[in-house]
């Protein structure tokens, strides 16, 4: 199977292609020939005129549902939403039922994506059964493919655990994913302490229910010499501490939600149950604050932090709703939208492309002669209404259904498959 991609932008700053109008040939899943023009037949054509091309976009962190939840979603829907949201690898979130804490789960999962466009990794439980009492066998579960170790939605607690946990992933070169959330700070909160929570009457969880556990976990990180990424990060104060880290020189990299950088704690004035997420959205000051660390860097790469909830999980009183937001398939659309007139598109394409492939090992992607091809193609001139007849997953709880867009994913290339959205 051959394609040929006419006239595409490449944003890839590794390329010598770099903001070149080309013609890409693509064959037996390898990049044969990169030109401005290209006299090459092929059994497939893409007029991509107006289309930028870039390395395929990496999500750290989703959540297919299955095993246990397969009503919410299934890995087969879930990596259906994943290409049409131009990501051609996932890593995937481990609160299943049984949860992703022994190599057997780890071996279920990458069984179930096997064949398809989009790569799948599992991200191994950090306790045994994300209990938070004991470390599961993350080493055994490294060596049979698990990516990296996280308790996903309900972080590790204790701390002499974690720093367990930091000093064992040592052994084998292993990364920690970590939620900054003190549960303790956080207990029976709803929504971010402030203006909006108190006129409302809702329980806030407060900004210095993750402060702390940054504070914690990098301290934790200073100790052992260990490497962390913090996940879903979602305040000034903290995104603050993550950059003073850096400059350090810790270890740690970390990564936002395309809702935290889209929408603030106003989207809660409906009591729309659709903008129950954690971490909580927060103040419009944080949320700027998040976009100007997506601008300098400190913010490495963009998770969608994709968690699809049936019906009934959201349609109730929203205390007793579930948390989250259904994002992977708009994910960069909602992204450029945030930013596209703050942050460059060239550090947006390196947050979803070349920092998560840096940080977790992935192997570098790029845009060259002889290179696998791994690329995400898209138009930033090509208005569409984001509606429930295009959505690929199984659930709907997203805020942003019939909301007009100005970007479009075009499709995606990988292991040797073709996806292009009608």
């Amino acid at each position: 199977m051959s394609s040929i991609v006419r006239q595409a932008k490449i944003v890839d700053t590794q390329s010598e292609f770099h903001e070149k109008v080309v013609d890409i040939f693509i064959e037996n899943g390898f990049i044969k020939a990169i030109d401005l023009k290209l006299d090459i037949a092929a059994d497939e054509v893409i007029a991509a005129n107006g289309c930028f091309v870039t390395p395929g976009f990496v999500d750290v962190f989703a959540d297919y549902r299955e095993p246990g939840f397969e009503h919410k979603e299934t890995i087969v829907s879930g990596l259906k939403a994943a290409a049409s949201g131009g990501f051609t690898d996932v890593f995937l979130a481990p609160n299943t039922n049984p949860v992703v804490s022994t190599k057997s789960i780890v071996e279920f999962v990458q069984q179930k994506a096997k064949g398809n466009i989009v790569a799948l990794y599992p991200l191994g439980a950090i306790t045994q059964d994300i209990e938070g009492k004991s470390l599961a066998e993350m080493m055994d579960m490294s060596q049979h493919g698990a990516m990296a170790f996280t308790d996903g939605w309900k972080p590790v607690q204790n701390a002499n655990l974690f720093l367990k946990a930091l000093e064992y992933v040592k052994s084998f070169n292993g990364i920690l994913l970590q939620i900054p959330l003190d549960a303790s700070l956080a207990a029976g909160g709803l929504m971010h302490e402030g203006e909006i929570s108190t006129r409302l009457g809702m329980a806030g969880i407060p900004i210095l229910a993750e402060t702390v556990m940054i504070h914690r976990d990098l301290e934790l990180v200073r100790y052992t010499g260990s490497r962390l990424h913090i996940m879903g990060v979602s305040t000034a104060a903290g995104l603050q501490m993550i950059r003073d880290a850096k400059k350090e020189g810790l270890n740690v990299t970390c990564s936002v939600t395309p809702y935290h950088l889209s929408l603030n704690d106003k989207a809660l004035l409906t009591y729309d149950s659709v903008y129950k997420v954690s971490p909580v959205l927060r103040s419009e000051q944080d949320r700027k604050a998040l976009i100007e660390g997506l601008k300098d860097g400190t913010i490495d790469c963009i998770a969608s932090h994709h968690r699809p909830q049936e019906w009934d999980a959201k349609a109730k009183e929203f205390e007793y709703a579930s948390d989250g937001m259904n994002v992977q398939e708009i994910a960069f659309q909602i992204v450029i939208d945030a930013v596209g007139n703050e942050v460059s598109l060239e550090r947006v394409i390196d947050a979803f492309t070349i920092q998560p492939r840096k940080i977790f090992g992935l192997g570098n992607v790029s845009i060259n002669k002889n290179e696998k091809a791994s690329l995400t193609l898209f138009s930033l001139n090509d208005s569409f209404i984001f509606t429930e007849n295009k959505m690929q997953s199984l659930s709907r709880n997203n805020p942003f259904i019939t909301k007009e867009f100005k970007s479009r994913i075009v499709g995606i290339f990988n292991h040797s498959q073709t996806h292009l959205n009608q």
